[in-house]
């Protein structure tokens, strides 16, 4: 069952091989923590045809002991992002999955702020003892704002990632955005079929990430 709840660049952090998941308490699972927004809560869809709960039976499927917590809101920027973090990491996370900036990029925000504010929420994750996984997930600038800002938003992610050195999704809604069967009518929010590619996305990476800790 998966758990719901309602600048510059920065220097060279640690090396990828420290990136793997801590231990559970003994006899405990793993928390791996969705942070996200509509897309990850699942507007206007059952909760249980959300991705983070379609990577809970693929968890359970494939025996890893690790417990979904969607903890996605729908209209969160970046900014309300880092704003929780400390909050949402209260109870150890064995892996915190980063998807935050589409509304940042539908509102047209400040590029240099979604850095900052993804940063952040990176360094407080790395305060947390002992210190979760990290996925971060990219997003993409709709096209209507301009090739120059697509361009620096898009790079966001890749540049974080790099630094800090995570595994990145590099698009969240590969294959997803822009075709009508995979959407709700307001051609934003994916529809069930579209929350299972999306699963899919994600998984590709977090699974091998999962791996690592056996």
């Amino acid at each position: 069952m998966v758990l719901a709840l309602a600048g510059c660049a920065a220097e060279e952090r640690a090396p990828a091989s420290d990136n793997v998941p801590p231990p559970p308490a003994a006899g405990e699972r793993g928390r791996i923590v969705f942070l996200g927004t509509s897309l990850t809560a699942g507007l206007g869809l059952d909760p249980d045809q959300a991705y983070p709960a379609i990577i809970q039976r693929k968890l359970d499927a494939e025996g890893l002991p690790f417990e979904a917590v969607n903890a996605g809101v729908s209209g969160e920027t970046s900014a309300s992002a880092r704003r929780r973090i400390d909050w949402l990491l209260r109870q150890p996370a064995s892996v915190l999955v980063i998807e935050t900036g589409a509304n940042d990029g539908l509102r047209g925000l400040e590029v240099d702020s979604l850095r900052s504010n993804i940063q952040a929420v990176i360094d407080a994750a790395g305060q947390q003892s002992p210190k979760p996984a990290i996925v971060l997930v990219g997003m993409r600038a709709p096209p209507n704002l301009g090739s120059d800002y697509s361009r620096r938003f898009d790079r966001v992610y890749t540049e974080l990632a790099r630094e800090n050195a995570l595994p990145l999704v590099p698009f969240l809604l590969e294959g997803v955005a822009g075709r009508a069967a995979l959407n709700q009518a307001d051609m934003i929010h994916p529809t069930a079929q579209g929350q299972q590619r999306m699963a899919e996305t994600v998984w590709t990476v977090l699974e091998p990430l999962l791996r690592r800790r056996a």
